[in-house]
């Protein structure tokens, strides 16, 4: 066979060889240039955008209610986005987040029906009706849930899922109950080896919701020493403190301020508020003075050496001078006048 039928021959085998993709039925992909495309997703009036970060909705067993949400496409051509309602939760540290699409949701995601897709054009908003149903038989409470609006794309066989969503907080109305407990509490003394500065206290613990509505506790942490106490209040947004019905947060304190004199009480105060009753729960730790017993052992052996040569200086000092007036005497008594 002639080299280049032998040449044609290669490149076609290894084009049927190589691996074709398969789109999913109702997730096709992203046409080129799909990395290029940016979007947004937020809460929305029947006419446009209301200006709101999250749908907050209270509504009871077998209520139905319809709410909006925006798509905004920033690129400049025409685009398809999956719609995707699931059920949401916190991540490790705090931010909201939804069951991808293969989970099926159970709770409040469950109960959002929202169109499969939605095209918006190149630099256009389109305002798409979302549909909230809480079954007849909804147990009071938070049942947190999101929607989104998703593009898939693919490198070579890895399919990756962008989405973007809205937040919706869906509380069915009766009897709501804040109830946080604390678990799980550690604390741990860090050393430091120089005896003018103080040490950290690492505090760790988890709040556990065991109420069915969604609370950002306030959370206080003190420290008692020896001689001083120090107290630290959690003063970030309140968001940053929020713990879901059935979740549990980790949260993680530094205490720079304590000294190291023995034991260190360090107490933990979380507040649900909403007339219920704060949970306080106090953890002991031991911090040993090495730093300062270091410096303690130093200035005493300086002392002594320094107390040592003194005695040893006078002593030598007492040594020379009974020298001299012993040769003193000596030379008196060799230098007296002659006898006959």
């Amino acid at each position: 066979m002639p080299v280049l039928g032998r040449l044609l021959l290669c490149v076609t085998a290894v084009l049927l060889a190589a691996p074709v993709l398969p789109a999913t039925a109702g997730r096709p992909l992203t046409p080129p240039g799909a990395a290029e495309v940016s979007w947004s997703v937020v809460p929305a009036a029947a006419n446009g955008p209301d200006g709101r970060r999250a749908v907050d909705l209270h509504v009871g067993p077998g209520q139905r209610v319809t709410e909006h949400i925006a798509v905004t496409n920033h690129s400049a051509r025409p685009v398809a986005f999956v719609l995707d309602a699931n059920d949401g939760y916190l991540t490790d540290k705090g931010v909201f987040d939804m069951r991808s699409a293969e989970v099926t949701p159970v709770d409040g995601g469950s109960w959002i029906t929202v169109p499969d897709t939605v095209t918006v054009d190149g630099g256009a908003t389109t305002v798409v009706p979302v549909i909230v149903t809480a079954p007849d038989h909804a147990t009071p409470g938070d049942h947190p849930a999101g929607v989104t609006a998703s593009l898939d794309t693919a490198s070579g066989q890895v399919r990756v899922r962008n989405r973007v969503g809205v937040r919706f907080d869906i509380r069915v109305t009766g009897d709501l109950t804040a109830e946080l407990a604390v678990t799980n509490v550690h604390a741990a003394y860090e050393q430091t080896w120089n005896p003018f500065a103080a040490g950290t206290v690492h505090l760790r613990y988890d709040v556990v919701n065991n109420g069915n509505v969604r609370v950002a506790p306030d959370i206080g942490v003190t420290s008692s020493t020896l001689f001083a106490d120090t107290t630290w209040t959690d003063t970030g947004a309140a968001r940053s403190r929020e713990v879901l019905p059935g979740g549990t947060r980790r949260f993680d304190h530094r205490d720079t301020r304590a000294w190291p004199f023995g034991r260190i009480t360090t107490t933990v105060t979380v507040n649900p508020g909403a007339d219920a009753a704060p949970v306080t729960v106090t953890v002991t730790t031991w911090a040993l003075p090495v730093g300062q017993a270091v410096l303690l052992v130093l200035v005493v052996s300086a002392l002594l050496a320094i107390r040592f040569r003194t005695r040893a200086r006078r002593r030598r000092f007492d040594r020379l001078l009974a020298q001299a007036r012993d040769e003193g005497r000596a030379e008196a008594a060799g230098s007296g006048p002659a006898r006959p």
